[in-house]
């Protein structure tokens, strides 16, 4: 007998498949941008299209969004190397940001995750799952214009198929 379909791991990849497709460029930064904001973030500032000199967006806590721990972060739509970390690493001390984070949505070259465990309380790293990951966990405090961009519904399945 043919297992069924799992239905969660269909429904994230047709939503993987709608991001790629409808947030490319400079408009994967804005839905990051607004991920940070449902997390609370204040401040959230990313760079306009065109060179970035680094950082794609900076972000803070706080009224101004200028309390720390203060955010640079850096968006990549392909894959992400080791130099682009070391990047993220300079641009955080350039900004005097506590924090970093590097998003891949092509996921991560080589020695990266190894290399960014040196930075475990200051550096994070999202690939596709992990901002996917985000998205869903944050999707209602996401402003209308980006939610009419990704229309998502939750939908309720049972966890096994063992029940009678």
């Amino acid at each position: 007998m043919e297992a069924a379909p799992d239905i969660a791991d269909l429904g994230r990849e047709q939503v993987r498949q709608l991001v790629a497709r409808r947030f490319l460029g400079h408009d994967l930064t804005d839905l990051v941008a607004e991920v940070l904001q449902a997390q609370g973030f204040a401040g959230v500032s990313p760079s306009p299209p065109g060179a970035d000199r680094g950082v794609d967006i900076l972000a803070g806590l706080g009224p101004l969004g200028m309390d720390a721990p203060r955010l640079a972060v850096q968006v990549k739509t392909g894959q992400a190397g080791v130099e682009e970390l070391r990047q993220l690493r300079g641009t955080m001390a350039h900004f005097s940001a506590e924090q970093g984070l590097l998003v891949a949505w092509g996921g991560f070259k080589g020695a990266v995750r190894a290399e960014a465990r040196t930075s475990h309380f200051s550096v994070r790293l999202w690939d596709a799952q992990q901002l996917l990951d985000q998205v869903f966990d944050h999707y209602d405090k996401l402003t209308p214009e980006l939610r009419s961009k990704l229309p998502l519904t939750r939908i309720w399945a049972l966890a096994s198929t063992d029940t009678p």
